[in-house]
């Protein structure tokens, strides 16, 4: 994905912008969103994650 994308996106993602980014579905989103690994951000019941972070994840996976 070219940079320009990559900024044409929010700085913080939810689970719907992820299953874009990735096509897959929204409940997917969210079970990758449950990973170890992942660059999650939970701000009570909501998850997020930093764009930048989510992506540099994706690069290395």
């Amino acid at each position: 994905m070219k940079e320009s994308e990559i900024d044409s996106y929010p700085i913080i993602l939810t689970a719907i912008e992820i299953s874009e980014i990735l096509k897959i579905s929204k409940p997917t989103a969210y079970e990758l969103m449950n990973r170890h690994d992942f660059p999650l951000i939970k701000i009570g019941r909501c998850k997020r994650v930093l764009r930048d972070e989510f992506f540099l994840w994706l690069s290395n996976h």
